[in-house]
């Protein structure tokens, strides 16, 4: 069973339809997260959910009419008051990325769940300084991290990216719906560098010459097992944090929100 379940998936567990699993959701009743326009359910949360009702209870429970919609958020579940790059403290985010990025010797990203960054790269390798030089390039690297959005599985793990080095991403959340993510990258695998046609190849792909890959081919992190395994322990901390400040500052604006609603009265 994958990490992130479907609607279509869960209706078949619960033996319900769709439109009483939304219901569910907005009410509160089924843990959720949001990944773009569509929901998603951990198998670990739903695991959790099910020891605590059998399943024809929470079918009988699920057909119940769903509970009133919060104030301020029609059809159900309370939206976030803004997004992610407006409630980002970006000057401080960049500081702690390009600390943690030295750190821990790899390249750093924040990005929405659109690829979009949010942040400046840190510690960005010398292959990929080499090659986004063009809008071509930065929209194909931006294709590879929303491939990497679609991604569904809560722990980081390294794949190879456009480029052809290990990148590995972590979640950020605000409440139950997926905002971001930080992108962990730069580092060579173990078969690298690549021969005269993957070369050839990565240059087609992202409309750079061949001679500009060959010559940066060592402008790249080699980080040996324990250093790799140490950065992609580090990745999803480095979202958890920033997930933090998110929750903090949606608070934040929430509160202000209200106070200025009051004193329209």
């Amino acid at each position: 069973m994958a990490d992130l379940l479907t609607t279509r998936e869960i209706q078949e567990t619960l033996q319900v339809d769709r439109t009483t699993i939304y219901r569910m959701v907005e009410s509160g009743q089924l843990p959720a997260i949001r990944v773009g326009k569509q929901w998603r359910f951990a198998r670990a949360d739903l695991e959790r959910w099910l020891r605590t009702r059998s399943a024809p209870g929470a079918a009988a429970a699920a057909a119940q009419p769903a509970a009133a919609a919060a104030p301020g958020a029609p059809g159900g579940a309370p939206k976030p008051a803004a997004s992610l790059v407006e409630l980002l403290p970006l000057a401080g985010i960049q500081l702690i990325q390009d600390a943690f990025a030295e750190l821990l010797g790899v390249m750093l990203l924040v990005t929405d769940m659109e690829g979009r960054p949010a942040t400046r790269p840190s510690n960005p390798c010398g292959l990929y300084d080499a090659v986004m030089g063009s809008g071509e390039a930065v929209a194909r690297c931006i294709q590879n991290w929303q491939r990497m959005a679609g991604a569904l599985t809560f722990e980081p793990k390294f794949a190879p990216s456009d480029l052809g080095l290990l990148c590995a991403r972590g979640l950020i959340r605000l409440g139950n719906e997926l905002t971001g993510m930080v992108f962990l990258g730069g580092i060579a695998p173990e078969n690298w560098p690549p021969d005269a046609t993957e070369t050839a190849t990565i240059a087609a792909h992202f409309g750079v010459a061949p001679e500009c890959i060959q010559a940066n081919l060592e402008a790249v992190y080699r980080l040996d097992r324990p250093a790799r395994d140490r950065a992609l322990g580090f990745v999803q901390r480095f979202a958890d944090s920033i997930s933090y400040l998110l929750e903090d500052r949606n608070t934040l604006v929430t509160r202000l929100q209200t106070i200025a609603s009051l004193t329209l009265l």
